[in-house]
C-alpha cells in the first residue's frame, strides 16, 4: 500500500516538473482566454495541453477574474468529482467542499493563493453524488514573462482509499497495542539464531508485553538474547522454537522451566517468512495449577488407597460397572459372600449372576441408572458359585461413563419378612376359623341330608335330581371357600399383577359376610374410574392379589371386633386424586384408588390411633389377637407404593382407607371356567393315571373307565415311568396328582416332557406348596375337588391339542 502512494506522489512531482518546463516554454504565448474561449483554452495553450494529457486530476484557475474561477479541468478531474466541464468552468472550486471539510485546510489554500506561493494540503471534497473523497492537493502559481500572476495550476491525488486503509491500520494497531498491553498472558516476539549445522542456539527478544515480566521475572528483555538473561535455560526451548521458525508449524504444549522454577502453558507460531526467523509466543504461568494438580493427584492416590482398604474391609458387595452394562471391577466380598473371585465378575453383564425371575427388575433398574438416577434398595437374588442364591439389596450412583453399586446381603431379613407375612396371613385365617367352621357345618349338613334322602327306596326321579343338584352346588361352595382359605395361608413370594380392585373386593365378599356374622350388615359400593375423556373403566392397581385380600380381611376383622358382632359395615371403592398427609408424610397428588372400610363401632381413642399399625400392638386380651393384622395392612400399603389412613371418632365408628396407585394398561383377562360339557366318550384312549391316594385313585380309575378310557393306575411316579418305558405307545395322555411321596407330579411331568415331548400331561391338585412357589410349569391343571364332567373336559381338550400338534 505505501509503495502505491509513493508512486502516485512521484507521478505528481514529475507532472509538476513537466508543467514547470511547459510553463517556461510557453510564457511568451500565455494569454487570458475570454469567456467564449474557456472551454477550449487547452487547445491554444501548451500548459493546458499537457494537463489534458496526464491521467492525474488537474485544474487551472484564473486569479485575475472575480472569485478565482476554474478556467480549465481535465478529463481525470471530471471523472474524480463527477462533474462535467460545463459544470466546473467559471466556478470557484469551493463548491466541491462540504460541511465536513476542515476550515483549516481551506484556509491554507486561500492563504497560499493570496500570497501567490505553492501549497500542498489534504482536503476533503464531495463527489457529485454526495460521497466524500480526500485529495492531496498541490497548488502552484503560473506567471507571465513580465512577472504578473497569470494562473493557479492545481494537481490532485485521490488518497481516499489509502487514508481509509491507513485509518484501519492505525485502528488495528491501536487495538493490538491495547491488547498487547492489557492481556494477562505473557507475549513476546523472538528472533532465532542458528549455528552452522542449523541448530537453534539462541533467540533475541524483539518485543515483550508487560505481562511477560510478571510471568517470567525477566526485566528489560527487549533487544536482549535469552542466553544473557537465562544462561542455563533448558535445551528443549531452543529446539521447540527453532522447529517452529524453520517449519512454520505452530505448537501448543505445557512445560517447566527448571531454571526459572516455573511451569508454562505455551502457544508458539511463526510470523513472517522463513528468512525473518521470528516466532510469536503466547504463554501463561500455570505453576500454581500444576502444584495443585500434583497435590490433588497425591490426595487422589491417598483416597484410592483408603477406598481400597475400606472396600477390602467392607462386608458389602462393591462393583464398578460401565454404562454398557459390563462389570469393570469388584471387591473381595464377592468371594467371601458368594464365592466368586473379583476376576470372575470382570467383563460379565450386570444381570449375569441375577436369578432369572429377577432379571426384568434388574433391567429396569439399569435403565434408570444409565438415565442418571440414583438407585436405592433394589432387591434381587444373586447366584453363588455353588449354584444357590442370596438376596442382595443394591444401591447405585451414576458417574460419567460408569456407575458404582454396593450390595448388602439381606437373605436373613427376607426370611424374617416372609415369616412375618406368613404370621400375618395366619392371623387372618385364625380370625376366619370360627365362621368357616360354621359354614362348613352348614354345607356338610346339606350334603349329609341329601345323601340320606337319596338312599330311600322308590325315590321319585324329580326328587333324586333335586338332591343331587343340592349336593353338587354345596360341593362347589365348599370348594370355593377352601380355595380362598388356601390363598390366604399359602407360603409364596410376592407376585404383583394388575387387577381390578372392584372385582377383587367382590371375590371376597362372601367370605367377608361369613367372617362378620349375620348380625352385621355388609354393604359394598364400587365406583368406576374415568379416563381423561371421561370414559368409564375399572379401577386397576398393580399389587399382590393375595396380600390385597389379606389386608381386606384384616381390616374387616378389626371392624367386626369394634362393633362387638352387631352393626353396619361398608366397603367402598372409589377413585381419588389425593392421598392426605399421614404420619409426618406430606400429601400426595395423582391417580389413586381408595378402598375404605367403615364401621359403626365404638371408635378408637386418639392416643391409640397413632399406634394401631405397629407390629404386635393390640388392645385385645391375651389369646384374642397377636397385633399383626393391621401391621400387615400397613406393610402392604407401603410395599405397593400407597398409604393407609385411619379416621375415628369415639362412639361413632372408624374408617380405614387403603390408598393404592392406579395402574395403567389393562388387567389380564379373567379366566372364566366354561360350563362343563356333556360327558364325552373316551373312545378307548389310553390314560396313565398316577395317584397315591387309594380312595381318590379308585374313584378316578372308575370314572375314566365309565367315560370310555383305557386306564392304567400307577400309585407313584417311579411306577408311572416304568409303565411308560415298557409300553410307551399304549398311552395318549398322563393324568397325575401333584403331591405324592418321593417324586412329585411336577417333577414327573418334567421328566415325561424330556423323554416324550408330544405326550400331554394333566395335573390335579387341591393345594400344593410346589404350585404356590413355582406355578404349573406350563402343564394343564385340574383343581380338586373336581367333577367327572371337569375331568372329561380337560382330558378331551388335552388329547385334541396333541392331535392337532401332530398333524402340523
Amino acid at each position: 500500500m505505501e509503495s502505491e502512494i509513493e508512486a502516485l506522489r512521484r507521478e505528481l512531482r514529475e507532472a509538476k516538473a513537466e508543467n514547470a518546463r511547459l510553463r517556461e516554454r510557453n510564457e511568451s504565448h500565455v494569454h487570458a482566454p475570454t469567456g467564449a474561449e474557456r472551454t477550449s483554452a487547452a487547445g491554444t495553450d501548451l500548459l493546458f495541453t499537457a494537463a489534458e494529457k496526464t491521467r492525474m486530476p488537474q485544474i487551472v484557475t484564473d486569479p485575475n477574474l472575480p472569485d478565482n474561477p476554474i478556467v480549465f479541468a481535465n478529463r481525470a478531474f471530471q471523472d474524480l468529482c463527477g462533474y462535467g466541464a460545463e459544470d466546473l468552468i467559471g466556478k470557484n472550486c469551493r463548491f466541491l467542499q462540504g460541511p465536513d471539510t476542515d476550515p483549516a485546510d481551506v484556509a491554507k489554500v486561500r492563504d497560499a493563493i493570496a500570497a501567490r506561493r505553492d501549497v500542498v494540503v489534504e482536503i476533503l471534497n464531495y463527489h457529485r453524488d454526495g460521497t466524500p473523497f480526500r485529495n492531496e492537493l498541490y497548488v502552484s502559481p503560473v506567471y507571465d514573462p513580465d512577472g504578473s500572476l497569470r494562473y493557479f495550476f492545481a494537481s490532485q491525488l485521490d488518497v481516499t482509499r489509502f487514508r481509509t486503509e491507513e485509518e484501519r491500520l492505525a485502528e488495528s494497531e491501536a487495538r493490538y497495542q491495547a491488547l498487547f498491553e492489557a492481556v494477562d498472558a505473557g507475549f513476546c516476539i523472538v528472533e532465532m539464531r542458528y549455528d552452522a549445522e542449523g541448530r537453534a542456539v539462541d533467540y533475541r527478544f524483539v518485543e515483550v508485553n508487560p505481562a511477560f515480566e510478571r510471568h517470567t521475572g525477566l526485566h528489560g528483555a527487549t533487544g536482549r538474547w535469552v542466553r544473557d538473561l537465562v544462561p542455563d535455560l533448558e535445551r528443549q526451548w531452543f529446539d521447540t522454537y527453532g522447529e517452529v521458525a524453520m517449519t512454520g508449524r505452530s505448537v501448543r504444549f505445557e512445560s517447566g522451566a527448571v531454571s526459572l522454577g516455573r511451569w508454562f502453558d505455551v502457544h508458539a507460531l511463526r510470523i513472517g517468512d522463513l528468512a525473518r526467523r521470528r516466532v510469536a509466543i503466547l504463554f501463561n504461568d500455570i505453576t500454581d495449577r500444576r502444584r495443585l494438580e500434583d497435590h490433588l493427584q497425591a490426595s487422589a492416590r491417598d483416597r484410592t488407597e483408603e477406598r481400597d482398604m475400606l472396600l477390602r474391609a467392607s462386608r458389602d458387595l462393591f462393583v464398578v460397572c460401565g454404562m454398557d452394562g459390563l462389570f469393570r471391577s469388584g471387591n473381595e466380598t464377592w468371594a467371601t459372600m458368594l464365592g466368586w473371585a473379583p476376576s470372575d465378575i470382570v467383563g460379565a453383564r450386570f444381570d449375569h449372576f441375577v436369578h432369572p425371575d429377577d432379571r426384568e427388575a434388574a433391567r429396569r433398574a439399569f435403565e434408570r441408572v444409565i438415565a442418571g438416577e440414583v438407585l436405592d434398595d433394589v432387591d434381587v437374588r444373586v447366584q453363588t458359585k455353588d449354584g444357590a442364591y442370596r438376596w442382595v439389596s443394591w444401591n447405585a450412583i451414576p458417574r460419567d461413563d460408569h456407575f458404582y453399586a454396593a450390595g448388602r446381603d439381606i437373605t436373613e431379613r427376607k426370611a424374617l419378612e416372609d415369616q412375618l407375612r406368613q404370621s400375618q396371613k395366619l392371623e387372618a385365617v385364625g380370625q376366619l376359623t370360627g365362621g368357616v367352621a360354621h359354614d362348613f357345618n352348614n354345607l356338610l349338613t346339606v350334603i349329609k341330608s341329601s345323601t340320606d334322602l337319596l338312599k330311600r327306596p322308590n325315590l321319585a326321579e324329580e326328587r333324586r335330581t333335586r338332591y343331587i343338584g343340592a349336593i353338587s352346588d354345596t360341593v362347589a361352595r365348599a370348594a370355593k371357600l377352601t380355595a380362598q382359605l388356601l390363598a390366604f395361608a399359602r407360603r409364596q413370594a410376592l407376585q404383583p399383577e394388575v387387577f381390578d380392585v372392584g372385582r377383587g373386593v367382590g371375590s371376597v365378599a362372601d367370605m367377608v359376610r361369613t367372617l362378620t356374622g349375620a348380625r352385621i350388615q355388609v354393604d359394598t359400593v364400587v365406583e368406576p374410574c374415568r379416563d381423561a375423556q371421561g370414559r368409564v373403566h375399572p379401577c386397576l392397581i398393580d399389587a399382590d392379589p393375595s396380600q390385597f385380600d389379606t389386608a381386606l380381611v384384616n381390616m374387616v376383622v378389626n371392624a367386626r371386633d369394634a362393633m362387638e358382632g352387631e352393626g353396619r359395615l361398608t366397603i367402598r371403592v372409589r377413585p381419588v386424586e389425593r392421598v392426605p398427609a399421614a404420619r409426618a408424610h406430606p400429601a400426595r397428588y395423582g391417580d389413586f384408588v381408595a378402598v375404605s372400610i367403615t364401621d359403626t363401632g365404638a371408635g378408637i381413642p386418639q392416643d391409640i390411633l397413632d399406634r394401631i399399625f405397629e407390629p404386635f400392638f393390640t388392645t385385645k386380651g391375651v389369646g384374642q389377637g397377636t397385633g399383626l393384622g393391621l401391621s400387615q395392612v400397613f406393610g402392604f400399603a407401603k410395599q405397593s407404593g400407597g398409604e393407609v389412613v385411619a379416621e375415628s371418632e369415639v362412639g361413632r365408628g372408624t374408617t380405614f382407607t387403603l390408598y393404592l396407585p392406579q395402574a395403567t394398561g389393562n388387567a389380564p383377562a379373567v379366566d372364566e371356567q366354561p360350563e362343563p360339557e356333556m360327558l364325552a366318550d373316551g373312545h378307548g384312549t389310553g390314560v396313565l393315571l398316577v395317584e397315591d391316594n387309594h380312595e381318590v385313585g379308585a374313584f378316578a380309575a372308575q370314572a375314566l373307565t365309565e367315560l370310555g378310557y383305557e386306564t392304567v393306575w400307577a400309585t407313584d411316579a417311579e411306577k408311572a415311568l416304568t409303565e411308560l418305558a415298557v409300553t410307551p405307545n399304549r398311552f395318549e395322555i398322563v393324568f397325575s396328582d401333584v403331591v405324592m411321596p418321593g417324586m412329585n407330579g411336577i417333577e414327573l411331568a418334567e421328566k415325561i416332557r424330556q423323554q416324550m415331548p408330544d405326550m400331554p400331561v394333566v395335573l390335579a391338585s387341591g393345594y400344593s406348596h410346589v404350585l404356590a412357589e413355582h406355578g404349573t410349569h406350563g402343564f394343564e391343571l385340574l383343581r380338586k375337588p373336581y367333577s367327572v364332567a371337569d375331568l372329561s373336559r380337560i382330558l378331551r381338550v388335552a388329547v385334541e391339542r396333541r392331535t392337532m400338534s401332530i398333524r402340523r
